[in-house]
């Protein structure tokens, strides 16, 4: 006979975020560190401090990692810092992102390794040196943030798209890779969702930021756009016991925009 659990309890698991000064990694800690889960937020934005701060004054345990995801000796020190801190690491979600709106003609060769290096870069270094730590604690959920637009194509978004995409299938070769050590593996897909990193894209194309927010949430089934809060819980749903059984997979959080 089955019996109801608390399966979303994250009371005593360690979360590392990425990108978590701000919008989807931002609303993840929040709500994370809501359902229980000791926060470590990683940005180069200092802000992050601040709303560490804020979630520490509402009772919840968080703290602030200043770091860059693209430098392996940072990454490997910020890790190791956090294990100090924490013991212990259950739960990543790679979601740093950038995105630079152009067609591979208008793209500047460091425009093309700024993305790539973040998304991309960032993802291979997190996972590299939290998973041993993982793995000793006796496995976890690792996350990645991946996008529609890694599951089809999208219009002036060459790098954006090469990263998704890429980060789409590396999270099926890390589900294979470490499956054996009890470690899941999934990539969340977001659709166009209200962040600052939605209203940088709009100036980049040359639109009218408000004008911009109302095109982008047309033509879904679900007409608005995503909030921060539907992508993170995809994140603690794949973050708890309730996805035990789920890896390798690539979860599309989009209202219906690439159905």
């Amino acid at each position: 006979m089955l019996h109801r659990k608390d399966v979303l309890n994250l009371d005593g698991k360690v979360a590392v975020i990425t990108g978590a000064a701000s919008g989807i990694g931002l609303g993840t800690a929040q709500l994370l560190s809501a359902y229980g889960a000791k926060v470590a937020m990683i940005d180069l934005n200092p802000k992050g401090e601040e709303e560490a701060s804020k979630i520490r004054e509402e009772g919840r345990d968080a703290e602030f990692f200043r770091c860059d995801v693209t430098c392996l000796e940072g990454v490997r020190e910020t890790v190791n810092s956090i294990k100090e801190k924490y013991g212990r690491i259950d739960i990543l979600f790679n979601n740093a992102g950038v995105t630079v709106r152009k067609t591979v003609i208008d793209l500047e060769e460091k425009e093309w390794d700024f993305v790539i290096s973040v998304g991309l870069k960032g993802t291979f270094l997190m996972s590299k040196f939290v998973i041993p730590i993982m793995a000793a604690g006796g496995g976890g959920s690792i996350i990645n943030t991946g996008s529609g637009w890694g599951l089809k194509g999208g219009d002036k978004a060459a790098a954006y798209c090469a990263v998704k995409g890429g980060i789409v299938n590396l999270t099926r070769a890390m589900a294979i890779d470490h499956g054996h050590q009890n470690i899941r593996v999934n990539s969340i897909n977001p659709g166009d969702t209200n962040t600052n990193m939605l209203r940088d894209e709009g100036r980049q194309l040359g639109f009218e930021e408000e004008s911009f927010l109302i095109d982008s949430a047309k033509g879904r089934p679900i007409e608005r756009l995503g909030t921060p809060e539907d992508i993170g819980s995809a994140v603690l749903f794949l973050a708890s016991d309730l996805s035990k059984w789920v890896t390798g997979a690539a979860i599309v959080v989009d209202g219906g925009g690439i159905a």
